[in-house]
């Protein structure tokens, strides 16, 4: 594998060692260079030097600057291009059509910019000597005496992700674009991580070396003991890419590593291979819709795709944007000219059957997932199995805990393994599977385990959810509060605000639960549920899903045949009708039929309650006459039932009353008596209650200066009001209260603070009150506009 240049090189480096009467030995304790770099050097068996190097030795052997620059220009002869093999380059068919991943290729691109970057750095420090390289052997080359500094490392980027993401595409796509930066070829090594025997590092080792034109002779002299340090030197001595596509774990790759050099080195893993140090990581997961529907267009045609652009997404979008799923459905169509795009959407559109559908050729979304299911140890492949039965899109290490019946830590390694073999997506505390691999992963269910162990499974999940949902609501809860000292639960709910976070994050699994303990009949769970909820729902107003809770817990009340229970639940339902939909008429005909059924009960409180949110609806109606004495004849039943709670929402709700009449002065008296008797009977109420009143008493005050143009005062009670929903992670009032502060501060005229308050009402994000959001919007542009 040597050319003519090396050995003119090595030949000219003896003939200069021998002028000076130096043994080998010699030249080594002057130059700092080892005594078998040199050997090798001279005798042709590795490459021609870094020019720190040349450096080194030409002062070692003392030489003239006519003779030293012979020396230099024999070795740039021998690191010229022409000398390296190229690499080997293996584009598979398909490459050509490879679309979106812009983010992941320019960052490729940053990295290839960075080992370009060192390489001139390197070539820099040959001119001034300033550092050392590695020898043959593999220990340290000093160069010249002077103090030398480290030799630079290859770049090394990890790009993992679930199986069908696509990343051997994505390496081979960027060893294309990536070429200049590497002028000593591209290696591309299949590691064959997926087979039952893949290959050990040695051999993958010696493939490479081969692939380099490393001759046999060499590689015999060396031996199988010598072949690491020879497979470094090469790698060190060249700018190469070096992709490992397809690594089964860090073992089989870490000798794989060069330690020194200005190339770089791209791994391909399903694997996160978290165990290898000094790489930067690039994880995949599938194209965004855009991206979904560019590649579905380039496989099937621009004229079938806009000819139903609706059916296009649908079939993206029912792939999961999974790449390798998108490829398998778009040669489904080009192969098959008479179907319509709409024709394969439908056939997807079918759960049970769509990894079936996912199939074309030997081509096969399913086995392509099969691979890494059969690498699973016998605990996570069960948990995969179990967790197609979580009912929304993820769930905490808790939830799936209650599939398997393990300890918390237990499901917790079970996790992380499916995490790190890419068959489950992480974030933060959350767990998330792929749209397909839950179609997978079912299938393997209900193929591996019987009915009488899935449902069981379904049943216990099911059951801890709900349990966990009240014990969890009844922090907000008067009366009640922190969980029971003997409470013995997976989840941590010492806080309130851990309570909130557990609710909303498992909210759409609580809410399946719900929904299935209602038709199974288990009347007395939903209606506790509900109860038990009832108070945290001001903390998420917007969630979109209370007045089906309430809706769902009306029906089970009714079941039940107690006019009590049906009664609280009426109101509970009046007032998400109100808050939550915004629709008083509906709210009207609740909080009359909740008014009734208290009435039958007997009950004050309820009574109270349904006259509070008829008022409510009369506001938002325009009836503003009808609302005051609804919302009066509330506050007298309330203290008739000596309901302190119930008493400071009326209150609370007499002033908003009358502002909405116009009857500002009045509101204003009435909300700062209000506020009085909160805090003179702070210690009687519940605190997330009296939070939530204290909040909408400040934003009602500062409504109140508004309207009477006082704008200090106004701002000064509207930002208290922010500054508590803050306190309480209340999203969806705080959308409601930076409108108002954006409004006091227009009446103070302080224009630009009122800017940024809307702006912040705008960019509240999820939990918002989208029509506050819309409000602020347009009054933001207002602003800009004048």
């Amino acid at each position: 594998m040597l050319n003519g240049e090396q050995a003119a090189f090595g030949g000219l480096l003896r003939d200069f060692r021998l002028s000076a009467s130096l043994t080998i030995e010699g030249l080594a304790e002057a130059s700092g260079v080892s005594v078998r770099g040199i050997g090798d050097l001279e005798r042709g068996r590795r490459a021609a030097p870094q020019r720190r190097t040349v450096a080194a030795l030409a002062d070692g052997l003392g030489l003239a600057e006519a003779a030293r620059e012979r020396l230099l220009t024999a070795a740039r002869a021998g690191r010229s291009p022409g000398y390296s093999p190229v690499g080997v380059r293996s584009f598979p068919r398909g490459i050509d059509d490879f679309v979106g991943r812009t983010r992941e290729l320019a960052r490729l691109a940053q990295f290839a910019g960075q080992a370009a970057a060192r390489h001139d750095s390197d070539a820099r420090d040959d001119q001034d000597g300033t550092t050392g390289g590695y020898a043959s052997d593999g220990s340290a080359d000093h160069g010249s005496p002077a103090a030398r500094g480290p030799a630079a490392q290859p770049v090394v980027v990890a790009v993992s992700g679930p199986p069908g993401t696509g990343k051997t595409t994505l390496a081979l796509r960027a060893a294309r674009e990536l070429a200049e930066h590497f002028p000593d070829g591209q290696l591309v090594v299949d590691l064959r991580g997926m087979d039952n025997d893949p290959p050990e590092p040695a051999e993958l080792l010696l493939g490479v070396l081969k692939a380099l034109q490393v001759a046999d002779r060499e590689l015999a002299k060396a031996g199988p003991q010598g072949h690491p340090a020879l497979y470094r030197q090469l790698l060190a001595d060249r700018r190469c890419l070096l992709v490992l596509d397809n690594a089964r774990d860090e073992a089989q790759v870490r000798p794989l590593l060069p330690g020194s050099g200005a190339g770089m080195v791209v791994v391909t893993s399903r694997r996160m291979l978290t165990g290898l140090e000094s790489v930067h990581r690039l994880p995949l997961g599938e194209l965004d819709t855009q991206e979904a529907s560019a590649f579905l267009t380039a496989l099937v045609g621009t004229e079938r795709a806009s000819a139903d652009p609706a059916a296009l997404a649908d079939v993206a979008r029912r792939c999961g944007h999974l790449p390798l799923a998108l490829r398998v459905a778009g040669n489904w169509l080009a192969t098959r000219t008479g179907w319509t795009v709409r024709r394969l959407a439908d056939r997807l559109a079918v759960e049970e059957r769509r990894l079936d559908a996912l199939a074309a050729g030997d081509l096969r979304v399913a086995a392509a997932f099969d691979l890494s299911y059969r690498q699973l140890t016998p605990a996570a492949a069960r948990l995969f199995r179990r967790l197609s039965l979580i009912p929304g899109p993820d769930a905490g290490a808790a939830c799936a805990a209650q599939l398997t019946g393990q300890q918390l830590f237990d499901a917790e390694d079970a996790l992380e393994e499916l995490v790190e073999t890419g068959l489950l997506g992480a974030d933060r505390d959350r767990y998330r599977l792929h749209d397909l691999l839950r179609l997978f992963a079912r299938a393997r269910l209900e193929a591996e385990e019987s009915v009488e162990d899935i449902a069981p499974a379904r049943a216990a999940l099911h059951r801890w959810l709900l349990e966990t949902a009240i014990v969890a609501g009844r922090w907000f809860e008067p009366d009640h509060g922190a969980p029971a000292a003997d409470w013995q639960g997976m989840v941590d709910l010492a806080t309130a605000d851990k309570a909130r976070q557990w609710l909303q994050a498992e909210g759409v699994n609580w809410l399946a639960a719900l929904r299935t303990a209602a038709a199974a009949g288990d009347h007395t769970t939903v209606v506790e549920v509900a109860e038990a909820l009832h108070w945290f729902s001001d903390q998420w107003v917007f969630w979109g899903h209370w007045p089906e809770v309430f809706g769902t817990a009306v029906r089970s009340a009714q079941a039940l045949g107690d006019a009590l229970v049906e009664a609280t639940q009426l109101n509970y339902h009046a007032w998400a009708l109100l808050l939550c939909e915004g629709r008083p008429g509906d709210g009207l005909v609740r909080s009359a039929e909740a008014l009734a059924a208290a009435e039958r009960a007997g009950d004050l409180a309820q009574q109270a309650w349904a006259h509070s949110y008829a008022a409510w609806a009369h506001r938002l109606l325009g009836d503003a006459e009808r609302s005051i004495d609804a919302i009066s004849e509330s506050a007298r039943l309330f203290e008739a039932a000596d309901d302190i709670h119930g008493t400071l929402q009326a209150m609370s709700g007499y002033g908003i009353a009358l502002l909405d009449a116009g009857r500002t002065e009045e509101a204003l008296a009435a909300d700062l008596r209000t506020l009085a008797f909160l805090t003179e009977n702070g210690d009687r109420l519940e605190p997330h209650i009296a939070d939530i009143g204290r909040l909408n008493l400040h934003a009602g005050i500062g409504r109140a200066y508004t309207a009477l143009g006082r704008g200090k005062e106004a701002v000064a009670h509207a930002q208290t009001a922010v500054d508590l929903c803050r306190a309480n992670n209340n999203t969806a009032l705080l959308s409601r209260c930076l409108v108002r502060l954006g409004e006091a501060f227009v009446s103070a005229g302080r224009t630009a603070e009122a800017k940024d308050a809307f702006a912040d009402c705008v960019s509240v994000g999820l939990g918002a009150d989208l029509e506050y959001v819309a409000d602020a919007r347009a009054r933001l542009a207002g602003l800009d506009a004048h």
